[in-house]
C-alpha cells in the first residue's frame, strides 16, 4: 500500500537482484520491472518474482495495451503493488486491488484535460519514445507539470544532472530514471544511480 504522503524516487527497468539492492541503498522508494515484451528491458514475472525487494519499497511493473486479467495474473506473481499502465487503458482496464499510474507522453498535442479525470492514483510524465514504452532517455518541458492538480511523477530523460531542475520546474510529487543510468538497457551503472538518487531526494526534500 502506497502512503499517501510518500514521496517517489523510482528506479525502473531493473532486470537483476545487484540493480535492486544498489537501488535500494541509495534510497529509491519503488522499483519498476518491464513487462512489455517489445521492450529491451522486458523481465519474465518469474524473474521479477525472484528479485527481492525491501519493506516499504514500492514494487511496480510496466504494462503497455495488456489485458486487465493478465495484468492481475503478472501482479500476482511478482508480488506487485503498482501496475504502470503506459497504453490506451481506460479505467475498466485498470485492475484490481491495485494502484494505477497512468502514464502520458508529453510532446505536441498534450493535453492535461484529456488525463484530469482518470480514476488513477497518478499520472507519470514521459518524454516522447515512438514505440518504445519506457526508457527512452528523452527529456520534454518540465514546467508543464506545474498546471495540474492530478499527482505527477516525472520520467523521460532524468539523471543526477537534471533532476534537481526538473523538479524544480514542475514540483512533482516523485521522479522516475532508467536509461540516463543505464551502462547497457536493463544494466544499472551503480555510479550514475547514486547521484541520480542523491540529487533526487535532496530535490525533494526526501
Amino acid at each position: 500500500m502506497i502512503v499517501e504522503n510518500a514521496v517517489i524516487v523510482k528506479i525502473c527497468g531493473i532486470t537483476n537482484q545487484q540493480d535492486a539492492d544498489a537501488a535500494i541503498a541509495g534510497g529509491a522508494t519503488a522499483i519498476g520491472f518491464n513487462f512489455y515484451p517489445r521492450s529491451p528491458r522486458y523481465i519474465a514475472p518469474e524473474r521479477a518474482a525472484a528479485i527481492a525487494s525491501a519493506p516499504g519499497v514500492i514494487r511496480v511493473g510496466v504494462f503497455v495495451n495488456e489485458e486487465r486479467a493478465r495484468v492481475e495474473e503478472v501482479a500476482g506473481i511478482a508480488s506487485l503493488g503498482t501496475a504502470q499502465l503506459h497504453g490506451d487503458e481506460i479505467p475498466a482496464d485498470y485492475p484490481a486491488g491495485m494502484t494505477v499510474w497512468k502514464a502520458a507522453r508529453v510532446g505536441e498535442g498534450f493535453c492535461f484535460q484529456d488525463y484530469e479525470q482518470l480514476p488513477a492514483h497518478a499520472l507519470l510524465l514521459d518524454g516522447p519514445a515512438a514505440e518504445l514504452y519506457g526508457g527512452a532517455g528523452k527529456t520534454f518541458d518540465w514546467s508543464v507539470a506545474a498546471h495540474t492538480r492530478k499527482r505527477i511523477i516525472l520520467a523521460g530523460g532524468l539523471d543526477g544532472s537534471n533532476v534537481a531542475r526538473a523538479v524544480a520546474l514542475a514540483h512533482p510529487w516523485g521522479v522516475d530514471a532508467c536509461s540516463r543510468i543505464e551502462s547497457a538497457p536493463g544494466k544499472k551503472d551503480h555510479t550514475k544511480m547514486k547521484d541520480f538518487l542523491q540529487a533526487a531526494r535532496k530535490a525533494l526534500c526526501v
